[in-house]
């Protein structure tokens, strides 16, 4: 029997041991409220406490950013461990964005234009600033969970914004450089690539949504929602991306001497000129996991297996249903997260059907009263023939659920229903 550990504590990582559940035990390390119990096809998913490394297992998937940057992956490889997840040095394409653009650059792939400024560098990043038209877009150079990116139209809201970041006061170390780059026309696309060293097989094309209110008004967040698949990315523009961004940037790290095994995240935005690169995560996207690994059609273990093992011999296909997948948030939500509220009706959400509810943000006590315990709480995901009725049945699944001042998006792929054929 295969045991796969899954390294993290979110909604992907919920959605990640549901599907290897189908073929495989699943140890989460430390998991959630909600990541424990036993699949339909009888294999087991509980949770660890224990350190990856202490954990026995035939394979490990790392979740988060935060470890692979790390060095995790390298540490478990070191040890003889098949790891799904890049090294540190790869990792850096989402651990600075600096060093994603100077890749991307040398490697010729299309990105907006751009320019970084360090914590001494506040005078030049204003004056630089001052220098290009808005929407200004500020990104922190380090993690920052989702929330690094401020967007304005407001030259003085701009400078305030850099001036926080550089100074270390809105993100620590994180924000003490910056990058300033032009703000991109289009619709934005998320592709999920699994990269073996060799090879780079697209999963199916998903859309989010990052900011808090409909209408993409409010903070950027980690991610409200998702949904796949994606109307106008058929696989003409998939190949676009995977000639033009993905393979040049594996090929540039390649030549550097870094291999990338692991999940590689492409996020995008179609411009009239085509697809151009925003940024890369080195991980399967949340909740852009909660929508597509759903619509997964085959042996999830066995792919991820051949990742990690260098050689890919399973490739990935996907049934003809779409996934919605809504994100119910904990008032406060992204600033001050209330958290420890009873979370009641998931019993109830999950008799929907063609409905899974992911757990991201739960603890579970002693009794088994599941309580809110981050920012995004949950992640309802429904499954169905169109857009229109996974949307239908993920928001009858989320009237069902019980969290007081629980915050969502009422409009998670309305515009995609509305033209899909």
């Amino acid at each position: 029997m295969t045991t796969v550990c899954v390294v993290g504590s979110g909604g992907r990582e919920h959605a990640l041991a549901t599907v290897l559940a189908r073929s495989a035990d699943v140890i989460v390390a430390p998991g959630n409220g909600g990541t424990h119990g036993r699949s339909s096809e009888g294999h087991s998913i509980t949770c660890s406490p224990l350190a990856p490394a202490e954990i026995e297992a035939d394979l490990y998937v790392i979740g988060p950013e935060a470890p692979l940057v790390d060095g995790l992956a390298d540490q478990l490889r070191a040890s003889g461990r098949r790891v799904v997840g890049p090294g540190a040095a790869a990792a850096r394409l989402e651990g600075s964005k600096a060093f994603m653009k100077e890749i991307a650059g040398k490697a010729g792939v299309p990105t907006a234009t751009w320019a970084s400024f360090g914590a001494t560098e506040l005078a030049a990043a204003i004056e630089h600033l001052r220098s290009v038209p808005p929407p200004y877009v500020i990104k922190t150079d380090g993690l920052a969970a989702g929330k690094g990116v401020f967007i304005t139209e407001e030259l003085r809201l701009a400078e305030a914004d850099v001036g926080a970041k550089l100074k270390g006061e809105s993100f620590g170390r994180a924000g003490q450089r910056v990058v300033i780059e032009e703000a991109l026309v289009g619709p934005e696309l998320s592709l999920l690539v699994l990269c073996d060293g060799k090879r780079a097989v697209p999963l199916a094309p998903a859309q989010d949504f990052k900011r808090l209110g409909d209408g993409d008004t409010g903070p950027n967040t980690g991610g409200m929602g998702a949904y796949s698949p994606v109307p106008f990315a058929g696989s003409g523009l998939v190949g676009r991306v995977l000639d033009e961004i993905v393979e040049p940037t594996l090929a540039k790290l390649a030549s550097d001497g870094i291999e990338y095994r692991g999940v590689l995240y492409a996020g995008l935005i179609v411009t009239d000129e085509g697809p151009k690169l925003i940024e890369f995560n080195i991980r399967l996207g949340d909740p852009e996991a909660q929508a597509v690994l759903p619509r997964l059609d085959g042996d999830l273990t066995e792919m991820l297996m051949g990742v990690a093992e260098g050689a890919m011999w399973v490739e990935p296909r996907f049934v003809a249903d779409a996934a919605v997948c809504v994100v119910c948030a904990a008032p406060g939500y992204p600033e001050r997260p209330r958290t420890g509220e009873v979370i009641g009706g998931l019993a109830e959400a999950a008799t929907v059907a063609g409905v899974t509810v992911f757990h991201a943000g739960t603890s579970r006590d002693d009794k088994g009263v599941v309580r809110s315990a981050g920012g995004r709480v949950l992640g309802v995901t429904a499954l169905a023939p169109t857009l229109q009725e996974a949307r239908t049945r993920a928001y009858e699944a989320v009237e069902k659920i019980g969290l007081e001042g629980m915050n969502y998006r009422r409009d998670i792929a309305l515009a995609a229903a509305e033209v899909e054929p």
